[in-house]
């Protein structure tokens, strides 16, 4: 297999280090591609790019500015399988994955594109006869840090609109997935012709992701952090963010519930179970991890879940049959591995799965999963599915809200009322009745509560997190200030 050679963009122009590191396909372990190994140094000299072209680029006609994003929409399409390639590659995606995530990233760039013009303020009233406006304006430079399971999709969520409201960008995404990450972007971006530093991308190893990423959030040129990642890391990009008082959009983990009630559909409780699961071989922040299904349906619906799951084809994700492809490395296999064989070991039923062979993990069904399991209350991220057995609405509710985390949900009845109900119950940042809890499209507010972030991302809410808000007014004679604080005209 021949490796690829990458170089960082910066300033408009392709930036090599002294080091590499090596960026592997996990379905084959070969190394897949070289990549540069940037610095604190290198992130230091992106954001002084970005902020010399932030101040021309948040000038420039807002139509003009949505041009630049709507050029890179129509770029990705026509070389859709050069990204769908390095998503199966570098990432370890199934091929239809690919493709999805790639068509939903050009939507996304056109999404954006829509927001320049929700850039709107207010007149308020003034008792004084002023004129009083409030104004939107960019944050200066943001740094995105995305991660490696949706790459494109990420990065892309945390950039598009942040270029779209007149800031400029420096992104790192993650070291496992570099390439369909983030170099691919600054490609998208160089034909399209944007200016030269309005987007950055700096690249680096596992060894320099800590200095890297705390220059990323702590350098004073920095206006906003956008970070999507693990629970772990998000909390010390918000700590630090909080302690400089900037701005942090942070969507971290989580361990979803897909609430299975009395009434539900069987067919459509079996779909969102199973794409919910088993999508990305579990390896999505909204991944249902917790399937909580009521005691009088839920011997047919493990009977027929575990018959499903065993038909899902695991292998080369290159082919379209093959919907489970590679766990990303090693450590993350490790860990999905032992949470599987410890819960086993306290009592909880294997029903399918629970081997591997490399980095290809059987997708994997546990019956009689207790709360006080570790696959009950940590993160898998992983293609393994808890089932737990409840009576009735109100036990649903509670073991669902039983988390440190706080991001999505499915509810599965036919009831649409008492669906709605529920979901209002549930202490998460998004619900979906009659749905997995694997949603998203480009213009709703993304995030989560609890353990699983702060702020929201997309369209109008993306609006808000990447824009500060701003009182102006325009004296005209109707505020008078105390006699002795004003000057006595001259004759």
């Amino acid at each position: 297999m021949n490796t690829n050679s990458y170089k960082m963009y910066i300033g408009g122009e392709w930036i090599s280090t002294g080091e590499t590191f090596a960026d592997f396909n996990p379905a084959i372990g070969d190394v897949w591609a070289e990549i540069p190994n940037g610095t604190r140094v290198d992130v230091k000299k992106a954001i002084q790019a970005a902020a010399g072209a932030q101040t021309e680029w948040s000038a420039m006609p807002h139509p003009q500015r949505a041009g630049y994003l709507l050029k890179a929409a129509d770029i990705l399409e026509k070389r859709q399988m050069d990204f769908v390639n390095a998503l199966v590659d570098e990432g370890g995606a199934w091929i239809g994955k690919g493709m999805f995530e790639t068509g939903y990233v050009a939507g996304l760039f056109r999404a954006a594109a829509a927001t320049v013009y929700h850039m709107t303020g207010e007149i308020l009233p003034s008792e004084h006869g002023k004129v009083s406006m409030v104004v939107r304006q960019p944050l200066g430079v943001v740094t995105v840090i995305s991660p490696w399971n949706f790459p494109l999709l990420l990065s892309t969520r945390g950039l598009a609109v942040a270029l779209a409201v007149g800031n400029a960008v420096v992104l790192k995404p993650s070291e496992e997935t570099p390439v369909s990450g983030g170099l691919l972007i600054a490609e998208l971006f160089a034909e399209a012709e944007l200016p030269p530093g309005v987007f950055n991308v700096v690249t680096c190893s596992r060894d320099n992701v800590a200095k890297v990423g705390d220059e990323l959030v702590t350098n004073p040129q920095v206006g906003g952090i956008s970070f999507t990642g693990s629970t772990a890391v998000g909390r010390q990009v918000a700590a630090k963010a909080g302690e400089m008082l900037k701005k942090a959009c942070v969507e971290l983990g989580g361990k979803d519930a897909l609430i299975i009630l009395e009434d539900a559909d069987m067919e459509r409780a079996l779909n969102a179970a199973t794409f919910g699961s088993f999508m990305h071989q579990g390896q999505i922040c909204m991944s249902v991890e917790r399937i909580i299904v009521d005691e009088s349906i839920a011997d047919e619906f493990t009977e027929r879940f575990v018959e499903k799951v065993k038909t899902l084809n695991v292998g080369n994700p290159h082919e379209m049959g093959n919907v489970i492809g590679p766990i990303i490395n090693r450590r993350q296999l490790d860990k999905i591995h032992g949470q599987v064989t410890e819960a086993v070991e306290q009592g909880a039923k294997l029903l399918a799965g629970g081997t591997h062979e490399g980095l290809f993990y059987q997708p994997t069904v546990l019956a009689d999963v207790k709360p006080e399991m570790r696959v009950f209350q940590e993160e898998t991220f992983g293609p393994v599915a808890p089932i737990i057995t409840v009576k009735g609405v109100d036990e649903a509710v509670a073991v669902a809200n039983d988390s440190e985390y706080g991001l999505s949900a499915g509810i599965i009845t036919r009831d649409e009322e008492k669906g709605l109900a529920v979901a209002q119950r549930l202490q998460t940042g998004m619900a979906h009745v009659n749905c997995s809890s694997v949603n998203d499209e480009p213009h709703i507010p993304f995030g989560g509560v609890k353990n699983s972030g702060v702020g929201r991302h997309g369209g109008k809410a993306s609006v808000e997190t990447f824009t500060e808000l701003r009182w102006l007014t325009l004296e005209r004679g109707g505020r008078h200030y105390p006699p002795p604080f004003v000057v006595t005209p001259k004759a």
